[in-house]
Formats: C-alpha cells, sequence, structure tokens
C-alpha cells in the first residue's frame, strides 16, 4: 500500500513546493504536471497519466485540491469514482480521506461549487471585455484607459525591426538591444519584411 501524491500546476505564478510542503511530503512517489491547464482531462496529462498506471488497490492517493482531479464538475466526479472503484483511497487536504456513500456526495457538492464558481469568473471575464471593446470604440480607450486590449507590445515592431536592420544586428544582438525574446524579435522582423515586400 502506497501513499502517492499528485500535484499540478496551470501557470508560472503557482508553485508545486508549495502543494507538496502544504500535503506534508513522506510519499512513496510524486506525480506532478507543471503549466498544464485544468481545462486538460486529468487522464490527458503526462503525469496523472503515469499515475493511473502506477496506483493500485489499497493505495492512498494525496491531492491539494479537487480541482487536480478534472477539468470541471462532472470531469473530477467521474475521476473520483474511477478511482473508488479501483480501490484506491483519495485525500484531499482539508477534506481528508474520501470513501463511498457521504465522502463522494461532499466531493460531488464541492466539485459543482468549483464548477459554478470557474463559470462566474468567466462570465466576469467575458463582461469587462464587453467594457473593454464598447469604450474603445466609442473614446478610442478601454474603460481602464488602456489604449488597446490585451497585453501592450513589448517595443514597436518597427523601430525593432529598423534597428536590427540599420545596425546589421543578429537576433540575439536585438534581444539584448530591446530586452525581447528570441521569438519576438523573430516575428517583428518578419511582420515588417512583410509588410515591405507588400508594399
Amino acid at each position: 500500500m502506497s501513499r502517492i501524491a499528485y500535484y499540478r500546476t496551470s501557470t508560472d505564478s503557482q508553485s508545486l513546493a508549495a502543494q507538496r510542503q502544504a500535503l506534508g511530503g513522506g510519499f512513496d512517489r510524486e506525480f506532478s504536471d507543471e503549466g498544464v491547464s485544468g481545462a486538460t482531462k486529468a487522464e490527458d496529462r503526462p503525469g496523472f497519466a503515469k499515475l493511473l498506471q502506477y496506483v493500485r488497490e489499497g493505495d492512498t492517493l494525496y491531492v491539494y485540491a479537487l480541482d487536480r482531479l478534472g477539468r470541471d464538475a462532472l470531469d473530477v466526479q467521474a475521476m473520483v469514482r474511477s478511482l473508488l472503484d479501483k480501490g484506491i483511497t483519495l485525500d484531499v487536504r482539508g477534506l481528508g480521506p474520501i470513501g463511498r456513500g457521504v465522502g463522494e456526495l461532499i466531493v460531488a457538492v464541492l466539485a459543482q461549487i468549483a464548477d459554478m464558481e470557474r463559470q462566474r469568473i468567466k462570465e466576469r471575464c467575458e463582461s469587462g471585455r464587453k467594457a473593454a471593446r464598447a469604450a474603445l470604440e466609442a473614446t478610442g480607450r478601454t474603460h481602464k484607459g488602456k489604449e488597446s486590449l490585451g497585453r501592450p507590445k513589448a517595443a514597436d515592431a518597427s523601430e525593432v525591426a529598423a534597428w536590427r536592420r540599420e545596425n546589421g544586428a543578429s537576433i540575439s544582438q536585438t534581444m539584448q538591444r530591446f530586452g525581447l525574446s528570441k521569438a519576438t524579435v523573430a516575428r517583428y522582423c518578419a511582420a515588417e519584411a512583410l509588410k515591405g515586400a507588400v508594399a
């Protein structure tokens, strides 16, 4: 009977170390997925797929939160049932061991609440985008005073391409000069070259 932990992060701001510390450590095996969206089904994640191949009847699986087990309420419930059917005990931080009956009911309710919260967040984001678009059309700025939707550009593409051309600079020299990534420099230069070809 093994004690197994599973960790997942979807962004760089989240930390596997924080989840590991919260669960207390001392596990026989640990599996993880870093930078994997919660929208991806658990069994489609590389780390979780390996976990499913490894876990056996009598093992206990420890997770930081229910949303680590699926992409929505139905997915979480299906994964919990699947694990319980295999004779695996599920231990969720703050809930403790989950078994058949009452444990499954608690999981179903919590997963449903989490799903509702995700829907509310999506609705708030969409409402904010609509307000930004409307303000941009009416005033030339978003409702928060920005000049465009999305992230501001890291630099002016034409300025970057012109500096590189005028100085005969390499991509890495241009990256250093403007503090940009290789992909951004390449994209800016390609876009400007295309503009020149069309003109």
